[in-house]
């Protein structure tokens, strides 16, 4: 309440710190001998379930709910502010466990979401905050999501919901006590009329603007009048439309803010007419795009917003909310967000975090302007206070063409002794490309990048084209460059990496999930030389069904940003870009993994990946976890995926190792190669049949300059494909 972090299209993704899988690397590579080396960080401390987070503060300000395991699943939890000691679970979840929850307008009813099957569907109950029977407002097997919790409207919760049609939910008022339901805009969707892809409430819980994702990419912002009737506002284009959104409405109703970058290059934060349509810049970043606002809980007035470049930098535009800032970084010694603010604006809860500052809570209380007092809440992850972190440096890296990626580094213990971020001698490196792509790294406390320092090796991520942060003409310039100049990119830092004596050119490891794992598929299908190992979890490797599979609200603009399916030229680049025509090329050693619920990497892919190489003997490991999905929700999970993880990278680039121990207690996974690789994973290995001594399939022909040829259409299996919704 009061704080607007900035979630752009696409789901932005922060990065899944743990989707990456592993690949046997047959022998162990050989490293110099080392030394005893700093104390080894524990997977479980940096992977297993936090102790507690999520942490939002009730609208009186009293109470304080959060997230805690109990009996090993994750739970909501409350405590009083008078007495910090004696919080309590409020719900029993005993399957996947409670991801996401906000404090009801009474301040005496939390409503929290639950996805039961890892398929995107999440049902919402509701839970007094003094513990009870849990009630489901919303039915199983259709997608809930919270738009609107209003003081003005203390009874009800506003929400979307799929259940009439899963690709254009309806706008639906719940009443809290009896979940009697209520349609408060019908969407439909035709070739006449265009159905809402977002909806925008003002501050009374009533319905102000709906949003349209056209065909051409470009979002038409229409306003809603008293009468119901719909006007349009103004249009968002193609290329601004990720970086452009409403936030919020003013007490009055008469204007509301957005961030918004049409007309220029960075997003800056606007007030808007909500009459007319006419806007005004509060505040901007000559270098990066406003990524976060505070909003007074009365009026919604902004108070400060921020922006992140190589960290992120926050701007006061007022007074009082300058005092809040200077004290803050006074009394802090990490980077710091607001979280949740009560709705007399007397406290705040307060994250702090730095790349060697593991993530804090901490209740602000600022009721008093002259004695502003600030207390720690709870340290998320107590076992890390003692940890021998490693400081992350901020790099800017020149790709081929001239733009700027700005990336993040961090070094093994010990490698740095004159501390100018660079290993006295050449290090093995891991590069970590992240999610979405239409997401960014971040400077800060990151678990993959301790984890893997403390082992031995040098961690870099790159904001490659395509992220979200850095402007329009960046976002844009990745455009249909899957496997392109993003892949480029990767291999430009590399560049860097080696040019600059931080990475041994012949022991580096690409590892990620989502589009970072088909970036890690890509590197060793496109470059097949270039990496020692790779590990990929949940990723895509047939473009076209990526495309084809894209949500239906939001299809077209899957095939402005990945590559249009509808035409020959756009099949023939979709191919030619995706690894599952190239597997024949693979090579070096590889880990796939998969959450078996995953709507964007299918079983089918994986079993290509895997038959090719079983086929062909090259070393693998291959993993499915039955009851995940793109991310890993339940621990146990995670950390066997860890466990194997550390494995494959200490035997591919000759790390350290912790004891895999009881790293597979209570996970969910099924081995299918490469079993032998981990101890512990035999148990969960599973017989396949042995596959023909060919090859499965042959490479995708290329010209001189590296373009794809496309086989014949009726070569494809894409026309078969289904849609999924």
């Amino acid at each position: 309440m009061g704080t607007r972090r900035i979630r752009f299209w696409a789901g932005a993704a922060a990065a899944l710190w743990l989707a990456a899988a592993a690949a046997s690397c047959g022998p162990r590579a050989e490293a110099p001998a080392p030394d005893a080396g700093p104390a080894q960080i524990a997977r479980a401390d940096l992977f297993g379930e936090a102790v507690r987070h999520g942490a939002q503060l009730s609208p009186r300000g009293d109470r304080i709910a959060f997230l805690a395991a109990r009996d090993g699943v994750t739970n909501l939890w409350v405590l009083s502010v008078g007495a910090m000691d004696e919080a309590r679970p409020v719900t029993d979840d005993r399957t996947r466990g409670v991801r996401s929850f906000a404090w009801g307008p009474d301040s005496a009813t939390l409503l929290y979401a639950l996805d039961e099957q890892g398929d995107g569907n999440t049902q919402l109950f509701a839970v007094s905050a003094d513990g009870g029977e849990a009630r489901a407002l919303t039915p199983a097997g259709a997608r809930a999501e919270i738009v609107g919790v209003s003081l003005a409207d203390p009874d009800g919760v506003v929400i979307t919901l799929n259940q009439r049609d899963p690709a254009w939910p309806d706008l639906v008022r719940v009443d809290l006590a009896t979940g009697s339901r209520t349609i408060v805009q019908r969407n439909a969707n035709s070739a006449a009329v265009r159905g809402f892809t977002r909806f925008v409430l003002d501050r009374e819980n009533r319905l102000r603007l709906g949003l349209k994702t056209l065909a051409n990419g470009s979002v038409d912002v229409f306003a809603r009048a008293a009468d119901g009737s719909w006007s349009r506002l103004f249009a968002i284009p193609f290329e601004d439309a990720p970086l452009s959104q409403p936030l919020a409405f003013d007490a009055d109703g008469r204007s509301f803010l957005m961030v918004d970058s049409t007309g220029r290059d960075r997003a800056v934060l606007m007030r808007v007419d909500a009459e007319t349509g006419a806007k005004t810049v509060l505040g901007e970043s000559a270098r990066a795009d406003v990524s976060d606002v505070w909003l007074d809980p009365a009026t919604n007035a902004p108070e400060a917003f921020a922006a992140n470049y190589l960290r992120s930098e926050w701007r006061a535009l007022e007074l009082d909310a300058q005092a809040d800032i200077e004290f803050l970084d006074n009394q802090l010694t990490g980077d710091f967000r607001v979280a949740s603010r009560s709705a007399d604006d007397a406290r705040w809860i307060v994250i702090e975090e730095g790349p060697t500052t593991p993530t804090r809570t901490h209740l602000y209380d600022r009721s008093d302007r002259t004695n502003r007092r600030l207390s720690l809440l709870f340290r998320h992850r107590p076992g890390l206070e003692t940890a021998p972190l490693q400081p992350m440096t901020p790099i800017e890296i020149e790709a081929r063409d001239g733009l700027t990626l700005v990336s993040y580094l961090t070094l093994p213990v010990g490698s740095d002794a004159n501390g100018d971020a660079r290993p006295e001698t050449p290090q093995p490196l891991v590069l970590l490309p992240h999610d979405g792509p239409w997401a960014r790294d971040v400077y800060g406390f990151n678990a993959m990048h301790q984890w893997l320092a403390n082992r031995g090796y040098a961690v870099l991520s790159v904001n490659f084209r395509g992220s979200i942060g850095f402007g329009e003409a960046f976002l844009n310039a990745g455009n249909r460059e899957w496997g392109g100049r993003i892949q480029e990119d990767l291999q430009d830092a590399l560049q860097w990496a080696i040019d600059n004596s931080v990475a041994q050119s012949d022991r580096i490891a690409i590892v990620g999930s989502g589009f970072g794992g088909y970036a890690a598929l890509a590197g060793l299908t496109f470059t097949p030389e270039q990496f020692r190992c790779a590990a990929a979890y949940g990723a895509p490797t047939n473009l076209s069904r990526l495309a084809e599979a894209a949500p239906v609200s939001l299809r077209d603009v899957w095939y402005l940003r990945v590559g249009d399916t509808r035409t020959a030229e756009g099949r023939q680049a979709l191919r030619g870009r995706s690894p599952a025509q190239r597997v024949s090329q693979i090579r070096r050693p590889l880990l796939i993994g998969l959450g078996a619920r995953d709507r964007a990497a299918t079983q089918s892919e994986f079993d290509q990946v895997a038959l090719s190489l079983r086929g062909r003997r090259v070393p693998l490991i291959s993993v499915v976890f039955p009851d995940e999905g793109a991310e890993f929700t339940r621990p146990q999970n995670r950390l066997a995926y860890a466990a194997v993880l550390e494995q494959f990278l200490g035997d591919c680039l000759g790390g350290r190792i912790e004891p895999v121990g009881t790293a597979f207690e209570g996970a969910n996974l099924v081995a299918f190669d490469g079993a032998t690789s981990v101890p512990g994973l035999q148990e969960f290995a599973r017989r396949v049949a042995a596959p023909p001594a060919a090859a499965v399939e042959a490479p995708v022909p290329v010209t001189a300059e590296g373009v794809a040829v496309a086989p014949p259409l009726n070569a494809s299996a894409d026309d078969e494909l289904q849609p999924q919704d």
